[in-house]
């Protein structure tokens, strides 16, 4: 990474440990809370304790990081030798962690951009890391910044959820969308937009949600070059079969990401939960 500009992000972009590492992105992370017990995403909570945790209809919500941590964060980039920061998050309307950040940038010991990229998981994460290889490859703040704001323009989200509850209780999305989503067993295909979680079709069966959530992201790949994240919560092996109908009908695909979301994101969708994102670039 250059010396000037340091990317620092928060745990909800779900980037490999490999990639943090190559990049020298650094991560603040957000918290779980199931009952009375906190603990930090990706070092003491995984996604499969989450899933456990509500299907077992245990209390679970989540928490930002507070400014000390991203102060914390700032500090140690400036002494690594950073002249300037790129902060970049999940949606604010998703957290308060944008906020945070904000907060910390103004006591920071070198100037700090924070950018509210409206994104999640690996729509963030492929977000990150276009600022990331704009950092390396000697670009101001502004440059990094523009980067970043161009791939999240760019970038498309899709998932499919077995029940729009848990969207519901963690306040994600309205009761009327919650009571339209359960009616008659509706299988719900939602979209983030502008940093919000709408619902975008209805579907009778998981099945036909699932074929349907296909179509739609081979659709707006096109020809174009894209790389690909498939996301799931406690769906492993549909997450897989996705994946592999993808890499045959996206020409363009570049990377195609994998992955098990993390405790946060497991947290307000539920288990079952079934996601791609398509990144342009």
């Amino acid at each position: 990474m250059s010396p000037h500009v340091a990317i620092v992000t928060d745990s909800t972009a779900y980037l490999a440990p490999e990639a943090l590492t190559r990049h020298g992105i650094a991560v603040v992370p957000l918290t779980v809370v199931i009952g009375d017990e906190a603990l930090e995403e990706g070092t003491e909570i995984s996604a499969p304790a989450v899933a456990r945790a509500l299907q077992r209809r245990h209390p679970v919500t989540t928490s930002r990081p507070s400014p000390a941590e991203f102060t914390a964060a700032y500090e140690t980039a400036a002494a690594s030798g950073a002249a300037s920061i790129v902060s970049l998050h999940l949606s604010a309307d998703f957290s308060g962690t944008y906020d945070a950040a904000l907060v910390a940038a103004k006591e920071a010991p070198v100037p700090v951009r924070v950018v509210d990229t409206g994104m999640v998981a690996m729509a963030l994460g492929f977000t990150v890391l276009a600022a990331a290889r704009a950092a390396e490859a000697g670009g101001t703040a502004d440059e990094v910044v523009a980067a970043a704001e161009k791939r999240a323009a760019d970038t498309l989200a899709y998932f499919y959820v077995d029940t729009l509850d848990y969207l519901r209780r963690g306040g994600r999305i309205g009761a009327a969308q919650a009571l339209f989503g359960s009616a008659l067993a509706v299988k719900p295909l939602l979209r983030l937009a502008d940093g919000r979680i709408e619902l975008l079709e209805k579907v009778r069966t998981a099945s036909r949600a699932i074929t349907r959530l296909e179509e739609i992201v081979v659709g707006q790949a096109g020809t174009r070059h894209v790389d690909l994240a498939v996301h799931h919560l406690a769906a492993g092996e549909r997450a897989a079969v996705l994946a592999d109908r993808l890499r045959e009908r996206v020409p363009g695909l570049g990377e195609l990401v994998v992955s098990e979301v993390g405790a946060v994101i497991g947290a307000h969708a539920g288990p079952g939960l079934l996601g791609v994102v398509v990144s342009p670039h």
